[in-house]
């Protein structure tokens, strides 16, 4: 049987790699992208690589060079050295989970998305884990590999667990397995496949369902009626009409 995630994971939109906005200097995934969500009160969505200390940071690629121009992959760097490059050239570098979860202190829910590192899944877990241990705010996990957040319930059972998931209807199967066997508890889906054999079940099943990217109008009905909460990008879910209006006539408000 499925266990619902506690409801606050969908009571506000989630900005998509914190509330990022390069023509107000704040780089995705950087202390200023996650002030500024606090700021709005908005919900925090974030990507997390291992360092070569194993202690994870804050960053959604696997190398640096789309984001910092450099070379070399994230695990090869210490978070000391990661820290010294700065975030598509604006003045926040590459920063700790436990950095950003100290300037949180809890305001917003934040969700980690824990990104699988072949050889490094362990340490990857272990060191958010380690870094969740002694947080009071509101927080869960996900990750597109569903051992990964089987392992996290090992060492913080309490936080809540979900999958990241994309796919036409082919893939029900694999994602009704996984979300069963893993004992997950929410699901966040790629907002372009909906509706979908796997989020009508969940829905069914009181399961909370969150969508990832949504940029476009369209994008924003597709959540409204298949899913629970949206993880946006690029304009301002506070100031969208209900729903009973057409968004396509109202715009979106861009940052």
């Amino acid at each position: 049987m499925l266990t619902a995630a506690p409801k606050w994971l969908i009571e506000r939109p989630i900005a998509h790699r914190a509330l990022h906005d390069l023509k107000q200097g704040r780089a995705e995934n950087s202390i200023g992208a996650f002030k500024a969500a606090i700021r709005a009160d908005y919900a925090i969505e974030c990507d997390l690589q291992i360092s070569a200390t194993g202690e994870p940071v804050v960053f959604h690629d696997s190398n640096l060079l789309r984001m910092t121009g450099e070379t070399g992959n994230v695990c090869d760097f210490t978070p000391d050295e990661l820290n010294k490059f700065k975030l598509a050239k604006t003045d926040d570098g590459i920063n700790t989970l436990q950095k950003h979860l100290e300037k949180m202190a809890g305001r917003v829910p934040v969700i980690l998305e824990l990104k699988g590192l072949h050889g490094r899944h362990k340490d990857l877990v272990e060191g958010t884990a380690a870094a969740l241990r002694n947080y009071d705010g509101q927080v869960a996990v996900m990750s597109f590999r569903p051992e990964i957040c089987q392992h996290f319930a090992t060492l913080l059972p309490d936080i809540p667990r979900g999958l990241t998931a994309k796919g036409d209807a082919t893939h029900h199967e694999t994602h009704a397995r996984h979300m069963i066997d893993f004992d997950l508890q929410f699901i966040s889906y790629d907002v372009n496949a909906l509706p979908h054999p796997t989020t009508t079940w969940l829905q069914q099943e009181r399961i909370p369902i969150i969508t990832w990217t949504v940029k476009t109008p369209k994008q924003v009905e597709l959540t409204r009626n298949w899913a629970d909460q949206m993880t946006f990008e690029g304009f301002d879910p506070d100031t969208l009409p209900q729903p009973d209006v057409n968004l396509d006539e109202f715009g979106i408000s861009v940052f």
